[in-house]
């Protein structure tokens, strides 16, 4: 169980405001617009301590431990739409992790603290059009020129990507075709040869801004690099862990909000004389959904507490994002079932509920991603 103390309740309750106050109103434009403004959002979250609650307070954070991520995320996925949450927590918990831990001085004050504080948007670059779940074939290089690298290559599915002020990226500073000599480096979006090639139109998500980006002779300095240089694939293995966690934390957030939507509307909706909830099928059906969900939770309460203790959760957090990106579309395939006609209804938020959950099974390591590092765990292959 997560133990949460009063400090950790109070930021759930100012997250939850924000929520209400500052995103759900604007959800409709946002999604009509595929895009949520950065620009405006970020320097209220920063305000609000929601950037870096984690992170050290000498640059900005708020010097708590892993657990108020966490909140944040659960929070967060209360949202009416899932892709203004992941665009926040692709800043929180996948952009800057590794900056933190591993940055230099430097890097941290010049990218993380302006990050905290929301003055500056952070994007993280590994997926390529050839190379998604398996990071370790990716193609983007840099070439060492003086004090510089010269980076050349392409990005695709990159959260974030037509607003980031940087994008942290993975890419060869040693030739080859496997995980060996890769570096994460911090490069400005501002760079010369830096470009956003296009947007992507997706299925859901569609607050979220989605882009490809083009690298063509992209300078920056050695000094960019997070850590030392080829060592950027473990890092960005250990920067997945959270990135996983938070996404499972989302989903039950956005669980919650999709039953509690579900059980309201089979209250008051009635059918053959009597409430929705009534017939024995359906609030069975609901008991059975909060029961997953809760056990669901305990993982995730589980791999925070290994987070926080400073403990490799690599095996549970990766059973954790499996089952929560087949568990909320489970939830979703019920709930608008339950809504009849009406959840098939654009008009009526749990259709876009059911798109947007449907990524969970995709991004940060697929389903088969996560079996494949679970098989190999247990010694099955």
């Amino acid at each position: 169980m997560l133990n949460l103390t009063p400090e950790h309740e109070m930021f759930r309750q100012s997250v939850r405001r924000f929520v209400e106050r500052e995103i759900n109103p604007h959800i409709e434009k946002w999604e009509a617009e595929k895009c949520y403004p950065g620009r405006e959002l970020f320097p209220k979250l920063g305000e609000l301590g929601a950037l870096g609650p984690s992170y050290p307070e000498e640059y900005g954070g708020g010097g708590g431990d892993y657990a108020f991520n966490y909140v944040l995320a659960e929070e967060l996925g209360q949202s009416g739409a899932l892709g203004v949450p992941m665009g926040i927590m692709v800043h929180t918990d996948m952009a800057t992790p590794a900056l933190a831990q591993f940055g230099s001085e430097e890097l941290k004050r010049k990218f993380l603290a302006p990050a905290i504080e929301g003055k500056l948007i952070s994007a993280i670059a590994v997926s390529e059009p050839d190379a998604g779940s398996d990071v370790a074939s990716l193609t983007t290089n840099a070439v060492s020129d003086g004090d510089h690298y010269i980076i050349n290559g392409s990005k695709m599915w990159i959260t974030n990507g037509t607003q980031a002020d940087f994008v942290v990226t993975l890419m060869r500073t040693t030739p080859g075709h496997t995980a060996k000599g890769m570096s994460l480096v911090v490069v400005p979006t501002d760079s010369e040869g830096f470009k956003v090639s296009r947007t992507i139109d997706k299925m859901g998500n569609h607050s979220s801004d989605t882009a490809a980006l083009t690298y063509e002779n992209v300078r920056v300095p050695k000094s960019f690099c997070i850590g030392e240089e080829g060592r950027g694939f473990q890092l960005q293995m250990q920067q997945f862990q959270k990135e996983r966690l938070v996404g499972t934390a989302l989903a039950l957030g956005g669980m919650d909000r999709c039953m509690q939507m579900t059980v309201d509307y089979t209250k008051e909706r009635k059918t053959f004389g009597k409430p929705i909830i009534e017939n024995q099928y359906v609030h069975f059906r609901l008991a059975e959904l909060r029961t997953e969900i809760e056990l669901l939770r305990q993982m995730a309460h589980h791999c925070t507490n290994q987070i926080i203790a400073g403990k490799d959760c690599t095996r549970e957090v990766s059973m954790a994002k499996l089952k929560a990106g087949r568990l909320c579309r489970e939830v979703a395939d019920s709930c608008i079932q339950f809504h009849g006609g009406m959840g098939y209804a654009e008009e009526y938020p749990m259709a876009r509920y059911y798109r947007d959950a449907r990524l969970l099974s995709i991004g940060a390591g697929a389903d088969e991603v996560m079996l494949t590092i679970l098989a190999r765990m247990e010694g099955y292959i």
